[in-house]
């Protein structure tokens, strides 16, 4: 399989040149057919390797050709599928397959059908780029590219300003972070003289450059993640992008792109492993961003703001985990959390195409009867992501929670209530939208229809992953094998070697367990209480609410707070810069050669009188003064 690793990006690369190119002259179903076909074929060949992995036990890596040399710097543009990198090819392409069919349908009556599946083909291929990399200036490329492609699908219905609006956004804030990534990388290259993972993890794990700044190099990266992964204070882009095509929201925040810092520090464990203080900022950052998003869905009312929103808080907790050392369990929650949220996105969806395109879940409810298949998968996917056993969210969230607990009983109890709020606005959302009487239109709930198969089909088998993805991770004691945690063992084995820590006892585990399904049982049961048995309907936008329910539905005034400090600051001195420095000062030097010129050209014009007689008297004068500088000068 080792010669076929390049057609894993560059069949999707095919399809965004096909269906670019082909838009305008290609038909619907050629172009859904291609475009989701030339995935699934990806997602085979990832399968082949992941198959050659498991058997042989041995990382790939393929160099097609060196990129540039200088002195004793090489990059070789050369990819490596390693236990990390093949798991994350089979959810890009996998996932990545399934969001592509749901397009079909859902996006079949958009006049851009075309120009969509161009754009998805093109993300999948630099996310794609951006995980077989084998070296951090390929992982680069791939980073920047699917910050383009968010900037592309966010704002793909750019006609709307304030979606164009959000492209932009989304777009900016990534490059904010990105400076922090790419300074990184230029400080590894100067250090280890080498970009290539192997060298420098190599190099760093035994411990030969014991003076290598890594807390400056992993602070630098990390701001890279921070900005990608949506964490504070550069999350606001998120929930925003949320502009874009529902299809978009599932393969870009919940699968895919978000989680890309998550395994830029999985990939880059052992360089954090060496930096605890940077640890501790991951850990904070984590939790922090947990809980803020947590409490900002609780009283959203879009319902693609909620999953936003939960997106942040889940991207929170798997910032934690990274803090605290819980590479597996990180990882882990990117596995299950790429199922059950790309699932909850695509069910939104479903929603929305039932509903004529509304998003307010104060305009939905009795949706159950209805949409039975879309009920019965968001339910599944609900429950796993409240952390509920058996689902999937259950074992890699307590996993994360336990590694807390041994760090930080105080951080591990922060942690529980968050997961007791993700239980109840998940819940909340789901009473809102399927249970009671429906409260929108009579037009709407005349056309009130379940998806047709290629949207409900996807639906269903991400439905099955979120009950079965969490097994490959039971823990010991409940008496199962986490062959994830053995899985990845190859690539983390430095970090574990540095990360030793004493397991906990059965019953310490078995009791966090307990408490973390107690609470998300009991705001599971205060939810139903208050949505189902009350029936209780959030208020309108201009109606009051407590002070506190006013700060968490204005999302704590965080994008004010930076237009006050950030933006229109920067506007005024752009502004100053463009009057004085540009206007006055630089303009001002330019204009006023010019401006000399020809105030200087008219006076010599004056001396152009067209008297023959004045003339003769000028060249006297020159000859006056010629023989007198040969008089001063002898």
């Amino acid at each position: 399989m080792d010669n076929y690793i390049w057609l894993i990006p560059v069949l999707p690369l095919a399809g965004f040149i096909i269906n670019g190119l082909g838009r305008n002259i290609l038909s619907k179903g050629v172009i859904g057919f291609l475009g989701s076909l030339l995935v699934l074929l990806s997602f085979g060949i990832s399968l082949g390797l992941f198959l050659q992995i498991n058997s042989t036990h041995a990382p790939i890596n393929v160099t097609l050709f060196t990129w540039f040399q200088a002195d004793i710097i090489k990059i070789p543009f050369a990819f490596l599928v390693d236990q990390l990198s093949a798991l994350m090819l089979l959810i890009i392409t996998g996932v990545g397959f399934l969001i592509h069919l749901y397009s079909v349908g859902y996006m079949k009556d958009d006049e851009g059908f075309g120009k969509f599946f161009s754009y998805l083909n093109l993300f999948v291929f630099f996310m794609l780029l951006l995980v077989l990399g084998s070296n951090y200036l390929i992982m680069f490329i791939g980073w920047e590219g699917v910050g383009l492609c968010s900037y592309l699908l966010i704002g793909f219905w750019y006609t709307n300003p304030d979606y164009a609006d959000a492209a932009k956004k989304a777009f900016i804030m990534n490059r904010i972070g990105d400076v922090g990534f790419i300074l990184g990388i230029f400080i590894l290259i100067a250090i280890f003289h080498s970009a290539s993972f192997a060298d420098i993890f190599s190099k760093a794990g035994t411990g030969v450059y014991t003076k290598a700044p890594y807390v400056l190099i992993t602070l630098l990266l990390f701001v890279g993640a921070v900005g990608k992964s949506a964490q504070l204070p550069l999350f606001t882009w998120l929930p925003d992008a949320m502009a874009g095509p529902t299809p978009v929201s599932a393969l870009i925040h919940a699968a895919t792109m978000v989680t890309a810092g998550v395994y830029m520090i999985a990939r880059s464990n052992i360089l954090f492993t060496l930096a605890p203080a940077t640890m501790h900022v991951v850990a904070i950052v984590g939790l922090t961003t947990a809980v803020v998003a947590a409490i900002i869905a609780l009283t959203q009312t879009d319902i693609k703001k909620v999953l936003a929103y939960s997106t942040v808080s889940q991207l929170g907790y798997m910032f934690l985990g990274l803090g605290v050392g819980a590479y597996t369990g990180a990882f882990f929650h990117v596995l299950t959390h790429a199922f059950f949220k790309a699932l909850l996105f695509l069910g939104a969806g479903s929603v929305i195409h039932a509903v004529s395109g509304e998003q307010d879940m104060r305009k939905m409810g009795g949706l159950k009867g209805k949409l039975p298949i879309t009920f019965a998968t968001m339910l599944i996917g609900t429950l796993a992501i409240s952390g509920i056993p058996p689902f999937a969210g259950f074992f890699s969230k307590d996993e994360i929670l336990a590694h807390v607990f041994a760090q930080s009983p105080a951080m591990y109890v922060i942690g529980v209530i968050t997961a007791m709020f993700t239980s109840f606005y998940m819940f909340r959302m789901l009473y809102l939208t399927f249970y009671g009487k429906f409260r929108g239109t009579h037009e709407q709930e005349h056309h009130l229809h379940e998806s047709p198969p290629s949207m409900t089909i996807p639906l269903i088998v991400l439905a099955i992953l979120s009950i079965v993805g969490g097994f490959i991770g039971v823990p010991e004691s409940l008496g199962g094998h986490h062959w994830l945690a053995e899985w990845l063992s190859p690539v983390l084995k430095q970090s574990n070697a540095l990360l030793a820590e004493t397991p906990l006892v059965k019953t310490t585990e078995w009791t966090l367990m307990g408490l973390s399904v107690a609470g998300a049982l009991i705001a599971l049961a205060y939810a139903f209480n208050k949505y189902v048995t009350k029936a209780h309907v959030p208020v309108a936008d201009n109606e009051e609410r407590p002070a506190l329910a006013e700060l968490s539905y204005h999302k704590f005034y965080f994008d004010e707070l930076y237009d006050t400090i950030i933006r229109k600051p920067l506007d005024a001195l752009s502004i100053f810069f463009y009057k004085v420095i540009d206007q006055m000062g630089i303009d001002g030097i330019v204009n006023g050669f010019g401006k000399g010129s020809i105030e200087a050209s008219k006076g010599l014009r004056l001396l152009q009188t067209g008297n023959v007689g004045f003339y003769i008297f000028m060249m006297v004068l020159g000859i006056i003064a010629i023989l007198m500088s040969l008089v001063i000068k002898f």
